[in-house]
């Protein structure tokens, strides 16, 4: 190898490294780019080293012009309002509402349960895209329930993780935007995109339910002595879903419809949970605060990983890294859709040790030119690599969703019931890769139509 692809490969082991060792990793990007950036100038001054435009010190002007880009993004405003609004929904006193309906209208059939927490886990996938708090609601309003009518420990963590992680693909996804953001395409358009892949995932965990629930009966029991089902008891769960299925129209229809921008719905969608909450009487000034803080918190994290990551894009593309995964990916002896599967196959593995902030940021933008340059299509490719990356919240040992489960859980649920009770929903998310990837129109024909 040439002395700027040994770098390239020495730059992503270093980190990879360094994410072993515990160290945060914004640190850890910015720490390996700004150390390789002096190794290459170095060397390139000490021994002539082939490194591309790593001559002299003039990338730290790089570093400052592209994280000055990033932060006057006008696209990367939405994140802290969306962030806002999840928060806020969360506080609001919508979802328990919605729980409280759910499990007298559902609860009384075998599986009722968890076919609420799945719906309600769409709806709130539709309007927070927060996953954490997603995960966190749905475990503290379902688990105990389920658990008092003998559900399987198991089952019933797998429908919790599985139900709060869908708002990573259905928009608004904070996800989908710094990937937007990523690889310079349409917010909107990729919205549009993942809408069916990330319903159809709902739908596949709902189909999974009613035949675990009818076929295996000790993982679902159905509930007694449930009071019969009336018209003011229908009513009064449609009326507790309007108020989220609006905000969801508010959002989403305006950025589908051309109405506003991503950024501008994100900020609609703040008002709107702010006004729910205060229609529930949840809306006070500590709330305010803390959801404040939260948001800042949350907003500051994904950025200071954002910041080291453009610096690590920086020195990768200055050291001839876009090239050299180039090559090597297209010297694979598999064919366009073996290159591509290799890619996804990659992203999965990555996904058992990294968050998919740090896939994103760092992978998706090295190999989504490749398939491009294949001749598949961009928007495809990124909501393939979403549905791919929405594995990394389940799968053990960094599954960010069975340790928010783990810590509200109640202590009879153990971390070995919550890893066995999301393996079939890991296959049903593998099982909708799959169909994305077989039918390219799944997420091709929203965006087609609506352009």
């Amino acid at each position: 190898m040439e002395t700027n692809e040994i770098l390239v490969v020495a730059m992503l082991v270093s980190f990879i490294a360094l994410i072993f060792t515990g160290i945060p990793v914004a640190w850890a990007l910015a720490g390996v780019s700004i150390g390789f950036s002096f190794i290459a100038i170095y060397g390139f001054d000490m021994f002539g080293w082939d490194t591309y435009f790593l001559t002299d010190f003039r990338i730290f002007g790089i570093f400052v012009q592209r994280i000055w880009g990033q932060m006057s993004n006008w696209i990367l405003v939405a994140l802290p309002m969306f962030i806002f609004m999840g928060l806020m929904l969360e506080r609001s006193g919508v979802t328990e509402k919605l729980m409280e309906n759910f499990i007298q209208l559902f609860g009384r059939f075998r599986g009722g349960l968890a076919l609420g927490v799945v719906l309600i886990g769409i709806l709130l996938a539709a309007s927070t895209g927060i996953v954490g708090a997603s995960v966190v609601l749905l475990a503290l309003l379902s688990m105990p329930i389920m658990l008092q009518q003998g559900y399987n420990k198991g089952f019933a963590s797998g429908v919790v993780c599985s139900a709060g992680t869908l708002g990573i693909l259905i928009p608004p996804s904070i996800m989908l935007i710094i990937m937007a953001d990523q690889m310079s395409v349409s917010v909107g358009n990729l919205f549009m995109g993942a809408l069916i892949p990330g319903l159809m995932l709902g739908v596949f965990y709902i189909i999974y339910i009613m035949v675990a629930a009818t076929f295996f009966k000790n993982l679902a029991p159905a509930p007694q002595n449930l009071p019969p089902v009336t018209f003011k008891l229908i009513l009064s769960t449609l009326l507790a879903v309007v108020p989220p299925l609006l905000l969801i129209f508010a959002v989403l229809g305006s950025i589908f419809f051309g109405i506003a921008t991503p950024t501008e719905a994100a900020g609609v969608g703040a008002f709107g949970a702010t006004l729910l909450a205060a229609a529930n009487g949840r809306l006070s000034l500590a709330v305010l605060k803390d959801v404040g803080m939260k948001t800042t918190l949350t907003t500051s994290f994904i950025f200071g990983i954002f910041l080291g990551a453009t610096m690590f894009a920086v020195v990768m593309r200055q050291l001839g890294g876009d090239d050299f995964i180039t090559q090597s990916l297209q010297s694979l002896p598999f064919g366009p859709s073996g290159v591509v599967l290799t890619i996804l196959f990659i992203a999965f593995l990555a996904g058992f040790f990294l968050d998919w902030l740090e896939i994103s940021l760092i992978m998706l933008p090295l190999v989504a030119p490749v398939v491009v340059i294949l001749g598949f299509d961009q928007i495809w490719f990124i909501v393939l690599f979403a549905v791919v990356l929405q594995t990394s919240f389940l799968t053990p040992p960094v599954g960010f969703s069975l340790f928010y489960l783990k810590g509200v859980a109640p202590p009879s649920v153990t971390i070995i019931d919550i890893y066995k009770g999301v393996i079939p929903f890991v296959l049903l998310q593998m099982l909708a890769v799959i169909m994305v990837f077989i039918f390219p129109q799944l997420v091709l024909w929203l965006p087609g139509r609506l352009l």
